[in-house]
Parts: C-alpha cells; sequence; structure tokens
C-alpha cells in the first residue's frame, strides 16, 4: 500500500467510528479485491480493498464494440472493474428497494476504498455445506429476485463522491463470455482447437438464441447470485432475510439470469428437482408467462454455465489456479448438458454435436 493510499484510508476511517479499529484479514473472492473485518469497541464492519487501477478499465457508457475491445475484457463483458463507486451506488439502490445490501459507512472513490456492514457469519454456501435446511434459504433468495424485478432497472445512480450507470447486459458481453468456452476449455482442457468458420457458426448460433431475450423489459441482474455471495440474516423478515453480496457488475437485462445462477450454483450441487421448486416459485410470485421465462432461463443458464467452464479452464491454464477445475467444473459441465437439452438451445446443441460432441468430454 502507498503512503498516499494509506493516508487516505485513514482519513476515511476518522470519518467513521472504526478509526483505530483492529483489522483482521477476510477471506475473498477471485478478484483483485481485498477484505478485512473491523473491530472497535463491540461493533464491526468491512473494510474493502479495490484499488481502482488493478484491473483494466469498465466500460465507458455508449462504447462502441471495438472501442470496448481496446479497452479490455471488463469493457467487453461490462464489468464493473472493482470500482468501488458501483458497489455502493448499488447497495444503495437495492436497499431502497427493500433487498438486504450492506449498509455503506464510508467510501473512498479515488482511492478504491469502502466501509461497509458486516452482515455476519451465515453465509449461504457454509450453512448448506454443514446440513442447514435449504427451504428457508431458498425461499427468501427466490423472494428477493422477486422483489427485484418487480421494478425497472436503474440508470444512472449516485454514491458519496461518485457516479454509476448501469449499463445493458447486451449481446457483445454475453457473446464475449460465452466465448471463455471455445477460448480456454477446448483448446486447453479437451485440446480441441477452434477453427475460424468455427468460431463464426458459434456466434451465429449464440445470437440466434439471445435474441429472443430482447422484448423482455430489462431489470437489473445481479450477475452472479448464488450461495457464496448470499447471507442468511434470520433476525430479518421475509426476502429481506437473504443479505446480498458481490453486485458490483450488476447490469440492465433478463431476471432469468439470476434465477439460473441461483438455481445452477457453480459452488454446491442444486439437483433439478430442487430447482424446480424454485423455479417454480418465481413464476408463480412474479407471474411473468411460464413458458416464455422457462425459455430463457434455459437460454441464460446455458450462456452463464458456458462462461463458467471457460473461466475455470483459463484460471487453470493461464493462472496456474487448477482447484476450479478439479472441485466445481464437473458440476458446470453436468448443468450445462441438462441445458443443452432445450428446445430454445437447438442451435448451439448442433454446434457442439458438429465440432465437439458431449460424448467426448472427458469430465462432468
Amino acid at each position: 500500500m502507498s503512503d498516499e493510499r494509506a493516508a487516505r484510508l485513514e482519513a476515511l476511517l476518522a470519518e467513521t467510528v472504526f478509526a483505530g479499529a483492529a483489522r483482521t484479514p477476510v477471506s475473498g473472492d477471485a478478484s483483485t479485491r481485498s477484505y478485512e473485518r473491523l473491530e472497535l469497541g463491540g461493533r464491526s464492519a468491512i473494510l474493502m480493498n479495490a484499488p481502482p487501477r488493478a484491473e483494466s478499465a469498465p466500460c465507458p457508457p455508449g462504447a462502441s464494440p471495438a472501442e470496448r475491445a481496446a479497452l479490455g475484457y471488463n469493457a467487453v463483458a461490462r464489468l464493473a472493474a472493482s470500482r468501488v463507486e458501483a458497489f455502493a451506488a448499488l447497495a444503495a439502490h437495492l436497499r431502497a428497494l427493500g433487498l438486504s445490501a450492506p449498509e455503506i459507512y464510508g467510501v473512498d472513490v479515488e482511492a478504491g476504498y469502502c466501509v461497509l456492514e458486516d452482515m455476519g457469519a451465515g453465509l449461504y454456501w457454509s450453512m448448506l455445506g454443514e446440513g442447514a435446511d435449504p427451504a428457508p434459504l431458498y425461499e427468501a433468495a427466490t423472494d428477493a429476485l422477486v422483489q427485484a424485478a418487480s421494478f425497472p432497472a436503474p440508470g444512472r445512480l449516485t454514491c458519496a463522491g461518485g457516479v454509476w450507470r448501469v449499463l445493458e447486459y447486451d449481446h457483445t458481453a454475453m457473446q464475449a463470455e460465452a466465448a471463455l468456452l471455445p477460448d480456454w476449455f477446448l483448446p486447453h482442457q479437451l485440446n480441441r482447437p477452434v477453427s475460424d468458420e468455427a468460431r463464426a457458426e458459434w456466434t451465429a448460433a449464440w445470437e440466434t438464441c439471445l435474441a429472443g431475450l430482447d422484448d423482455e423489459a430489462p431489470r437489473l441482474v445481479l450477475r452472479d447470485y448464488h450461495s457464496p455471495n448470499l447471507m442468511w440474516l434470520p433476525q430479518r423478515s421475509g426476502q429481506a432475510r437473504a443479505g446480498v453480496l458481490d453486485f458490483q457488475d450488476a447490469l440492465a437485462g433478463h431476471p432469468a439470469y439470476d434465477v439460473a445462477s441461483l438455481l445452477e450454483d457453480a459452488r454446491r450441487d442444486v439437483p433439478p428437482e430442487f430447482a424446480e421448486i424454485y423455479l417454480a416459485r418465481y413464476i408463480a410470485r412474479s407471474g411473468v408467462d411460464a413458458a416464455a421465462f422457462r425459455a430463457a432461463y434455459a437460454i441464460l443458464a446455458a450462456q452463464r454455465n458456458a462462461k463458467i467452464i471457460g473461466v475455470f479452464a483459463r484460471l487453470k491454464y493461464r493462472d496456474g489456479k487448477p482447484h476450479y477445475i478439479r472441485d466445481h467444473q464437473p458440476r458446470v459441465i453436468r448443468y450445462f448438458r441438462r441445458n443443452l437439452e432445450a428446445p430454445a438451445l437447438a442451435p448451439v446443441a448442433a454446434w457442439f454435436a458438429r465440432h465437439a460432441p458431449l460424448a467426448d468430454w472427458a469430465s462432468g
């Protein structure tokens, strides 16, 4: 940490009740962010440390696909590049909708620090791994998505010291994510290089599938809504029992994406019959057209799972982190196989039949 950033952190903490607090590292995620728990006088908070220049730039509003490509993957996929103004502005918006996002106690956008509410230790992923009853957890998490989708997606959001624009989850972003599978999984893990012709066919197949989503009025899509990013808050009621984390990459898109993220969790097995209970709950409580929503769910689950399969391969072959493939990729491949059985995915399933038959895959 530079002397300037250290000084700015001390100044930020002095603006809260946590000046001089004890600081303990907290396990983080696969991003450039790090976290510490602040404790002072029987109170606690979380310090998010997200150096603003640690990643490539986020997508400027109005940037063309070519301009986004020149800026890097964050701009192409419309990721927030761990910007604290995105987290702080979206946290305030989610709280206004009645969801349990962390309260923001202080933020320094220029330095990349945010002091936020400590939501405790009730992480869904840990609790479910220890045998907790999943029903109330998934009921609250599903109902939180129903609540969020009952409002239009926001546009321009503000926080102390910053402004954040919620952009569209457009085809450029979705295609870039899905392309991680032929870019990384097929050539590196299965030793199946993808020709230029096959890549063009891949893009065309996905374009056909994604075109069916464009008629839906956009809602806020959190993009990583699954058990490692949900907190159980039993002292609250209704959907507020599901605490929400890691939403800074949110975009305006189809609400089925987050339902698929929850019910096809990359980090824990969600049996199809269990997922069906909560998919049906979402459809009933939101009042959406069941057939159209199920088709969108299949498309977006497949798109997300293609991305994750590619990300896990990239983590191993580029970043030297093989445990994602070992511990989680077979699960996601099982989800993906089921996704491709849906009629809405027929063009993508046909691509695999021609270029990379699933029967030949070595894992999953």
